[in-house]
């Protein structure tokens, strides 16, 4: 009885040892499996979204700035990723490089809708949820567009100079990529706006390709060649920005009327380098992003156009 009551207090203290073993390895290797299985259960899925740009341009970074917030409150990691320029085949490789990994969902502004619809179609059939902002892509299986009514936009912005210029005078346009289905949308918008509408001219419309050295050569190429123009309108990012290199330089006093609100345009307007922009609300972009394809995720129904509406701003 007596070596019984023994060789059982040998083992309690031996479990004993054991125990406390064990939960300094736990400290010092907290990888270990120590953790309650409970607790592995109740840690949110974490998911991979990408987010492709048309070009690396500092009017995307504020939708990035948001959509990391919004990211890191879902635990949701983000691959972003844009052309150095606007570059088709370098976009097309980005979104090849993004299905190969894998990821959960991906977001794009397509430089050319048509030749990126491949593309989304093979992402959608490898069960990758693809969904479309700025601009649409909209002759394939994507699941939804972010931004707003690009006609419309184009028709607000010539309602804004035809206030401006009281239905006559004669201007000249800059804008971005010629196979860019946005731009080309804007541009059809404002000229049936002004045709109809007005008495404006249209001098001279540009394009720039995405190239900021493009935009500011054939800005200035539109200004000597045109001297007696009365506003210059932007249809995006890239001739707004060459519009206020040249105007803090000449200090020139004729309108600028620019679609996108970013942190440059919005400085040009209190600066005077702007008189009106057309925001298409890009500052909530980054977090509708997000939550569509969080929702694309979790197979809840998403409408196919999340229209983020459209605001004049003026000083």
């Amino acid at each position: 009885m007596y070596q019984r009551v023994c060789y059982l207090l040998l083992l309690i203290l031996t479990f004993t040892l054991l125990l406390g073993c064990t939960k300094k390895l736990a400290d010092v290797y907290p990888q270990a499996n120590t953790v309650d299985e409970s607790i592995t259960m109740n840690i949110p899925e974490q998911l991979t979204f990408g987010i492709i740009f048309p070009m690396g341009d500092p009017a995307y970074e504020q939708i990035t700035e948001h959509a990391e917030l919004v990211a890191k409150e879902h635990h949701v990691r983000l691959l972003v990723a844009a052309p150095d320029e606007a570059n088709l085949e370098q976009q097309i490789r980005i979104m090849e490089s993004m299905i190969r990994q894998k990821v959960d969902g991906i977001a794009i502004s397509p430089v050319d809708a048509e030749a990126l619809s491949p593309l989304i179609n093979q992402a959608i059939e490898n069960n990758i949820p693809v969904i479309c902002f700025e601009s649409d892509s909209p002759h394939n299986n994507r699941l939804s567009f972010i931004g707003a009514d690009n006609y419309a936009t184009g028709q607000t912005l010539g309602e804004s100079v035809n206030q401006l210029l009281n239905g006559n005078g004669m201007i000249i346009v800059g804008t971005g990529m010629s196979d860019m289905l946005s731009l080309d949308e804007r541009l059809e918008g404002l000229l049936d706006y002004l045709n109809n509408e007005t008495k404006i001219e249209v001098l001279k419309v540009k394009y720039n390709e995405g190239k900021i050295d493009n935009a500011i050569e054939m800005l200035e190429s539109m200004i000597n060649d045109h001297p007696h123009f009365s506003a210059f309108l932007s249809l995006d990012s890239v001739s707004s920005s060459a519009s206020i290199l040249i105007w803090k330089a000449t200090g020139s006093k004729r309108y600028v009327l620019s679609i996108g609100k970013t942190l440059e345009s919005e400085a040009a307007l209190i600066n005077g380098q702007i008189h009106t922009v057309i925001s298409q609300n890009e500052h909530q972009w980054g977090e509708a992003i997000v939550k569509t394809l969080l929702k694309a995720h979790q197979q809840e129904p998403i409408p196919s156009f999340i229209d983020m509406g459209i605001e004049v701003i003026t000083k």
